[in-house]
């Protein structure tokens, strides 16, 4: 591969990387074609880019974009690496472990970027996949609000109605 080549890629990369808020670095080897294909479906279903390239390649476009942030993930990029890139931070987990279903062992995950916090290695995975997405938070802090007004609501509802029929009671009792 020529140096402009490698430029190119680089460019793509690190445009990805300053695109995406979250970025998982995962180990696809062993992976038949089959396989690696149906990770692609499944990664374009759930709106998760993938993207295989090398080590040294991942590591300067992320140099590239922010050198201290991605620094402590640098030692995860052995191997065969894949870059699952996702506006959620948990898709991409849930994707692996939806994928691992299958009776598949891999892609094992070695590392994942999510909003300037890092997490290393295959046994956060669950972490990842039980964590919150931006949307699901603010869905959640909206019903805690909206609960107790509804509580309210509710309340002087069924008081009203209640009110109004003992003072209907009491107006037609004779005295």
């Amino acid at each position: 591969m020529k140096k402009e080549e490698k430029n190119i890629i680089i460019d793509d990369l690190a445009g990805m990387l300053g695109k995406y808020p979250t970025v998982y670095i995962t180990d696809t080897s062993s992976l038949t074609v089959a396989k690696t294909s149906q990770l692609r479906r499944l990664c374009f279903k759930k709106g998760v880019k993938m993207v295989v390239a090398k080590n040294k390649l991942i590591r300067k476009a992320m140099e590239r974009t922010n050198k201290e942030a991605y620094e402590p993930i640098f030692v995860s990029l052995k191997g065969t690496s894949a870059i699952l890139f996702s506006e959620a931070g948990n898709t991409p987990a849930k994707l692996i472990k939806e994928f691992r279903k299958g009776g598949n062992t891999k892609p094992l995950l070695k590392g994942a970027f999510i909003d300037q916090s890092v997490f290393i290695g295959d046994n956060q995975l669950d972490t990842l996949a039980a964590l919150k997405s931006r949307n699901e938070l603010i869905g959640d802090i909206i019903g805690l609000l909206q609960s107790p007004a509804r509580n309210v609501i509710s309340a002087l509802q069924s008081s009203g109605g209640k009110l109004a029929g003992i003072v209907k009671t009491l107006s037609e009792r004779p005295e």
